[in-house]
């Protein structure tokens, strides 16, 4: 098994591996469970994702598409966010 893809969260671990699968490569999650073992703390760096060396090829394109979407939908949130800070009432 080789990693192919470090998730910020389970969430988008479970994007990727979903995605994965649906194109037919077999994917696993480790680390899943370490994520409850550090409380409120974020758990940086615990969850990836990974495929069989004979699948990491055709996982690669699947995981860059995923990844670039998955960037695009941060940018979009943080930029909605500070529209939404701008339009708060100033204090007087």
């Amino acid at each position: 098994m080789r990693i192919v893809y470090r998730a910020q969260n389970l969430i988008d671990a479970h994007l990727v591996k979903d995605a994965l699968e649906h194109a037919n490569v077999p994917a696993f999650i480790s680390g899943e469970y370490l994520t409850g073992g550090v409380g409120q703390l974020p758990a940086l760096d615990y969850v990836a994702v990974s495929v069989p060396e004979s699948s990491v090829e055709a996982a690669e394109s699947i995981v860059r598409e995923i990844d670039h979407a998955l960037a695009e939908a941060r940018l979009a949130i943080h930029e909605l966010d500070d529209d939404a800070d701008n339009l708060a009432p100033q204090p007087v």
